[in-house]
């Protein structure tokens, strides 16, 4: 059974939204007053990175405590998405970490993460390791990147999106050249399309610029150090192609064009970078509400980190009865409240009916037109992910250090995008003043939707000199 909150601001069309964040406040409270179970999570990357995390859970007889497994389940989950990791060190009772291992590997839910974690992103068997004691976990280690804010010489950068492609000509910091180009790479079978695609793109950019420097891309997905690890771009491909072909597709590329420096990296750190740079602030939290939520962050010193910030697998929602992503199988994600698929599932509470063989970005254009023409059931869409939006600030907070959020993608265009940034002000106004003090929202201005994300991505290769 749900264990229940109450919210303030009760999103308009999904009134049984159990936010996450509040949850864990009542759980502060719980343990202020009763005392609690110390429980510290220890992430290890193949790199070395370690990220640490310390909190507490209800005490066993307490009512909320008869939910502990979920909740040390689910802050795992979103440690796991968040930072991204093979083998997790947990401090807790033994028998509460051997039920969290069992969940990894007996359930589709908790296999779907071991699987995407271990095998296809760090290639190592994933681990849930049991801890004595918060001393007996590796110490925090994080590895930042030094990428991006480079714009020196002639540069290419791209954006991959599941439904559109960006590409641009930089010189010296101005953009010469820019196209965009509707494309369903999802679809595409063949690693050669792929390849080919991703070549015309770069040519089409490169006959605007004398030379080319360096390149520099975007993309929805897992990329460890150029390699593709896990990205839905490339679903159709067959397991086998994909270790062959694809995983060192962007290599390739950059072999192709003479090993010139060339970095690829996530499109929500990018995302984040160029809001960084446009707004000349650090400690940004970029949140892209597109087909997907693609989300990034750069540190209050001005770094990308090694985390893997895919909150779109990460929960936000705590009801038994939360929507289901379609891919992981799991509920409450991000991707459910962030993205076309929120727009898309929020159109029967709305009231709007829209042919059922139109596309999710199809339907966004329809419910933006009807949103355009002043509609309250469009509205009431956009105040419902806004209000989502307001909640999974707090609980982002809680894991990052965050002055400015950046939203951005198809879902914020138009007035829509307007309403949802307010609303999420509204919740922290209500639920989380000390938060509003601090956290600024963000847009971005149509130069850098236009441009923005390219330049970022055309900045982040160092040109060897």
């Amino acid at each position: 059974m749900d264990a229940k909150v109450k919210a303030k601001v009760v999103p308009e069309l999904d009134a049984e939204f159990s936010p996450a964040i509040l949850h864990l406040k009542a759980i502060e409270r719980v343990v202020k007053e009763s005392g609690g179970i110390p429980v510290s999570v220890a992430v290890e990357q193949t790199d070395g990175s370690v990220y640490r995390f310390s909190s507490n859970l209800p005490p066993a007889e307490h009512p909320l405590g008869m939910r502990n497994d979920f909740y040390l389940e689910r802050l795992v989950k979103f440690l796991l998405w968040s930072y991204g990791g093979y083998r997790i060190h947990v401090a807790a009772p033994k028998a509460m970490v051997d039920r969290l291992r069992d969940h990894y590997v007996n359930t589709e839910r908790g296999q779907f993460d071991a699987r995407l974690m271990g095998k296809l992103i760090y290639e190592k068997p994933f681990e849930i390791v049991w801890a004595e004691s918060p001393a007996d976990l590796p110490p925090a280690k994080e590895l930042a990147m030094s990428l991006g804010r480079h714009l020196d010489g002639c540069r290419i950068g791209f954006d991959l999106g599941a439904s559109d492609r960006k590409v641009a000509a930089v010189k010296d910091g101005e953009v010469v050249f820019s196209e965009e180009i509707p494309w369903m790479p999802a679809l595409q079978e063949d690693p050669q399309w792929h390849y080919d695609e991703l070549m015309a793109m770069l040519k089409s950019a490169a006959a605007h610029l004398p030379r080319v420097d360096a390149i520099g891309g975007s993309a929805a997905g897992c990329y460890v150090n150029n390699r593709v690890q896990v990205a839905s771009l490339f679903r159709s491909v067959s397991a086998s192609l994909f270790k062959s072909r694809v995983r060192e597709i962007f290599l390739e590329l950059q072999k192709a064009w003479g090993n010139i420096p060339f970095e690829v990296v996530n499109d929500g750190e990018v995302t984040a970078l160029a809001g960084a740079m446009s707004l000349n602030d650090n400690a940004v939290l970029g949140i892209a509400l597109g087909s997907s939520q693609a989300v990034g962050y750069v540190t209050p010193d001005g770094r990308i980190t090694s985390r893997l910030d895919e909150l779109a697998f990460a929960p936000v929602d705590y009801r038994d009865s939360a929507p289901i992503d379609e891919w992981s199988g799991d509920l409450g994600c991000g991707v459910q409240y962030f993205s076309q698929q929120a727009v898309g599932r929020l159109l029967t509470p709305a009231g709007i009916e829209l042919p059922a063989q139109m596309t999710l970005p199809e339907k966004l254009k329809e419910v933006q037109k009807l949103m355009s023409e002043g509609d309250k059931r469009a509205r009431s869409i956009f105040n419902t992910i806004g209000v989502y939006l307001g909640y999974a600030t707090a609980l982002y907070a809680e894991f990052y250090e965050v002055k400015n959020v950046l939203t951005l993608g198809r879902v914020t265009s138009g007035e829509g995008g307007s309403i949802i940034m307010e609303k999420a002000k509204e919740v922290l106004a209500c639920e989380f003043p000390e938060l509003a003090a601090k956290i600024a929202y963000h847009t971005p201005s149509e130069r850098d939707k236009r441009h923005g994300q390219a330049i970022a991505a055309a900045s982040l290769p160092c040109i060897n000199k």
